[in-house]
């Protein structure tokens, strides 16, 4: 009992305080190792992986390698990229639940260097101060990743800005190159919708549909590892309304013999989960009678249609036909555009003119065009938007047309308004563009040695509070440069109750309008006199959800064939699912003029955030972005700015002065209260008399 009572006695005395410390340091330590909580605080969620990379590999069917090719020893700043890489890494490890696993090499070794330059790495050469020296050293700073017989490299890694953006992505497609349906938790189902009644009319091919599909599904689903459901369904006449309204199929009319209407519907569909894509299938009236269209390259068709639901890299409808931007030009055309998003989109060019949309886009981009679209052409971008398609345009106000001859290169060009037809659309769905230039006194600014400070009105630099800051595709930046770009009105289009619309960007108050005589130079421009005149303009804005359609039926096709009493139609009046209508009033932001291929400027991502939220991807556009969020000054010039600035060399000085003189009086008071309450009569102190000696029992001699 006395052991006991001593044990309990030390426990309680201040001497059990550091050993009791350092056993709960020690069961602290070994629960961490087993469980623990993180705290991201920044706004950006910078020290997180997104959702989107928790999904990318959570649902690996097949072990994925990484291999760390670091350098050892590396200066500040590369550091910090080489710790950053081992703990994102270890994010990624925890939220994939197997099937992940990081190696680190030692790249002192020559074997394990012959390796990385096996995979394809080259150092990279970096500055290192040392010994109050500066000098440059080559490292290698990499990454392998492999998946089946698949390799992807990351190389060159100097920076953790939009680390795991790229890491995601090359997960992402390593995973869909090797088979397209690698993650899906669900399986993919496929409907053919086709009234058993139609079989009376005697179509050209109808008798051929079953066997077509059928070959068409085995084949697909042979290919993707029999992940694919089947169906076909004769749906009564009653049913054919709700299946044209939700998922744009063909409806086909008729009279029956007592007058009364008869509906049948063909149509062949492809869903996983909330999503889905209809294949081209559908009655046709030729010049000789009704035919099926569609069967010719049915399993092409539903391949392409596969991959555009569930891959993870997609194809983009890149209209070509009216004088657009050309793909191939990186001199003056969208080559750069391209490039920038040509890790997880290829661009197709597209003639509207002789071809529908193809099965699988979810995308179809307008970039600059000058010429008119025809009834047909415009009919299909109304019809794609409204069965869930997202369409990009890039329209400028005006047409620029160089002058040619030999004095040609002292002439300002002549400023066309542009008309091509897409005006129709936009009037439609809420939206109208204007033909004038926007101007703002917010703008690029240069210093020229011979005229000095050169300010660029026609170039806008649209800082945080022009960009929406809650939408991803502008959420974190700041900086972005618009060029001759023109406004846009969405007043319309905000009377949609089932659409959602978003100003991207938009100018300063500081801005005005120009829509002749133009002349684009910063030596004969110069700010409106009278304010009064200058306000905000929209410049790019992104409208979501259900549109009506511009269209009260489908054009007529010259030559078709009449047959009377029978009626066959695949016009959607009214959205079959959302939609996406992103309109920037300027085609420039995608011009070699501020885009370069490979950029990181705030300009490039916005464009490259805009194609994911798009195609579907908004995850992707916070990951970009992470730690690049910029704080710029709004205010540069007035009495404001003098304020500031005399304040931060004289003012901090002075606080951080006087803060100090206070506190020094704060202590020297409290020592005073101090002395004054227990030793009063201290002649150090106070420099009075001696107190008087105090006898043992309290009493003074």
């Amino acid at each position: 009992m006395k052991e006991n009572s001593g044990f309990v006695s030390w426990l309680r005395s201040p001497r059990s305080d550091m050993w009791l410390f350092v056993i709960v340091v020690v069961l602290l330590n070994l629960v961490a190792s087993r469980a623990f909580l993180r705290f991201d605080l920044t706004a950006s969620r910078s020290y997180s992986l997104s959702k989107a990379s928790k999904e990318t590999v959570r649902t690996l069917e097949e072990p994925l390698g990484i291999k760390v090719f670091f350098s050892d020893n590396l200066p500040a700043p590369y550091s910090g990229v080489s710790q950053y890489v081992r703990d994102i890494l270890s994010e990624y490890q925890l939220a994939a639940r197997g099937n992940f696993s990081c190696e680190f090499f030692d790249m002192d070794s020559p074997d394990n260097q012959s390796l990385a330059r096996g995979y394809g790495l080259q150092q990279v050469q970096i500055r290192e101060v040392k010994d109050n020296e500066v000098g440059y050293r080559n490292a290698f700073m990499g990454i392998v990743l492999t998946y089946a017989d698949q390799i992807e490299k990351l190389d060159g890694i100097v920076s953790s800005d939009g680390l795991e953006y790229k890491i995601t992505t090359a997960v992402s497609r390593i995973v869909s190159s090797t088979n397209a349906l690698t993650g899906l938790s669900g399986r993919v189902k496929l409907t053919l919708f086709k009234s058993s009644r139609l079989a009376d009319f005697g179509f050209s091919g109808f008798d051929e549909i079953d066997g077509a599909v059928q070959a068409a599904y085995e084949a697909v689903n042979k290919q993707y590892r029999g992940r694919i459901d089947y169906e076909s369904v004769s749906p009564a006449s009653g049913e054919v309304p709700q299946l044209v309204q939700r998922y744009g199929i063909q409806a086909i009319s008729w009279k029956e013999a007592d007058g009364s209407t008869g509906y049948g519907a063909l149509g062949l569909v492809l869903e996983l989960g909330d999503s889905y894509r209809s294949i081209p299938l559908e009655i046709v009236n030729l010049i000789f009678g009704y035919a099926v269209q569609g069967l010719d390259d049915l399993q092409g068709a539903l391949a392409e249609s596969i991959r555009g639901l569930v891959s993870r890299t997609s194809a983009v409808a890149y209209v070509s036909n009216h004088g657009e931007l050309p793909l191939g030009d990186a001199q003056t055309g969208a080559a750069n555009f391209a490039s920038l998003v040509s890790d997880m989109y290829s661009f197709t060019e597209l003639d509207l003119s002789k071809s529908a949309i193809p099965a699988g886009v979810q995308c179809v981009v307008i970039n600059g065009p000058k010429t008119e679209f025809s009834e047909e052409e415009l009919y299909r971008l109304d019809q794609f938007l409204l069965r869930g398609g997202s369409v990009m345009l890039f329209l400028d106000p005006f047409n620029a047309v160089e002058p040619e001859g030999q004095m040609a290169y002292f002439q300002q060009p002549e400023y066309i308004p542009n008309k091509t037809g897409l005006e129709r659309l936009l009037a439609k769905y809420g939206l109208a563009a204007g033909n004038a230039y926007v101007f703002d006194e917010r703008c690029y600014v240069t210093m020229n040695q011979q005229y000095g400070k050169l300010s660029f009105y026609y170039v806008p630099e649209l800082h945080k509070d022009q960009l929406d800051a809650k939408h991803p595709v502008s959420r974190n930046l700041g900086n972005v440069l618009f060029l001759q770009t023109g406004a846009i009105d969405a007043s319309e289009a905000r009377s949609n109750g089932d659409a959602k619309v978003t100003v991207l960007a938009k100018s300063s108050p500081d801005a005005w309008t120009m829509d002749s005589n133009i002349m684009l130079s910063p030596l004969a421009l110069s700010a409106p006199a009278d304010k009064s005149s200058e306000k905000s303009y929209d410049l790019c804005v992104l409208v979501e959800g259900k549109f009506q359609s511009a269209f009260d039926a489908a054009p007529a096709q010259d030559g078709a064939a009449e047959s009377s009493g029978l009626t066959a139609s695949s016009h959607v009046a009214r959205s079959t699912q959302a939609g996406k209508l992103f309109v920037a009033a300027t085609s420039y932001i995608t011009s070699p003029q501020l885009l370069q291929a490979g950029s990181t400027e705030p300009v490039a991502l916005f464009l490259e955030n805009a194609l994911d939220y798009l195609n579907g991807r908004g995850d992707l556009c916070a990951m970009r972005t992470k730690g690049l969020s910029a704080d710029g000054l709004l205010v540069t010039k007035g009495p404001i700015v003098s304020a500031v600035k005399y304040f931060n060399i004289v003012g901090l000085a002075l606080i951080v002065a006087v803060v100090g003189l206070l506190v020094l009086l704060v202590r020297r008071q409290r020592r005073e209260e101090i002395r004054m309450r227990y030793n009063p009569h201290d002649g150090r102190e106070s420099g009075g008399v001696p107190a008087p000696a105090q006898e043992k029992d309290g009493n003074s001699k």
